[in-house]
């Protein structure tokens, strides 16, 4: 039986992104449709992360099953938006949180002053275990978005090296170098050597 797990989420976007990231070794499957996830109470990704799995393994048994949670954390902010990152801006909009970071930034002129952390925890449990996995990657806060691909804060998040920010990469562009792709690399790997 091909390997496969339970992906904790709706968002369509993430899914996109764990499906490419995990290729066709490994089956991505959806939630039913009639779940819907609570709020998400945690007070640290990991916490979210599990919770969200926790929660989808009440109607799913004998499957592996994973929550995922990221955030971007801003170090002039004091590691905001941080978890709170989907609704920095009282609600789930990706351009009104943009929009507010960009405003809480404003003062900050220079690049060095615009240091910023992308982090994605992935919580696997199922089949009597619970493993984290953990994924970072470094970048800048740009003065203004650039690029039209990726989604959340994608536009504003420039990746030192290249240059460029998450949104003006392709998917397989991203999906070399980001926060959920290496976590989920670590997972892809994990599910491999378990399944010999």
């Amino acid at each position: 039986m091909k390997l496969c797990f339970y992906l904790a989420t709706k968002n369509k976007n993430k899914l996109k992104e764990i499906k490419n990231i995990m290729g066709d070794e490994i089956k991505v499957l959806l939630p039913p449709d009639f779940i819907e996830f609570p709020e998400e109470k945690g007070k640290t990704l990991k916490e979210n992360a599990y919770l969200k799995a926790e929660y989808l393994s009440r109607y799913i048994k004998d499957y592996y099953i994973v929550g995922e949670d990221s955030g971007l954390f801003v170090e002039k902010l004091n590691g905001l938006p941080g978890i709170n990152s989907a609704h920095f801006s009282g609600k789930r909009d990706d351009k009104g949180n943009i929009k507010k970071l960009l405003e809480e930034m404003k003062n900050y002129k220079k690049k060095e002053d615009r240091k910023a952390r992308f982090i994605t925890v992935a919580c696997l449990i199922g089949k009597g275990e619970k493993r984290f996995f953990k994924g970072e990657v470094k970048g800048y806060i740009t003065f203004s978005p650039r690029g039209k691909n990726g989604f959340g804060y994608d536009p504003i998040f420039e990746i030192p090296k290249i240059g460029k920010t998450f949104a003006e990469l392709s998917l397989e562009e991203k999906n070399k170098i980001s926060h959920r792709s290496k976590a989920f690399l670590k997972l892809k790997e994990y599910l491999i050597k378990r399944s010999f």
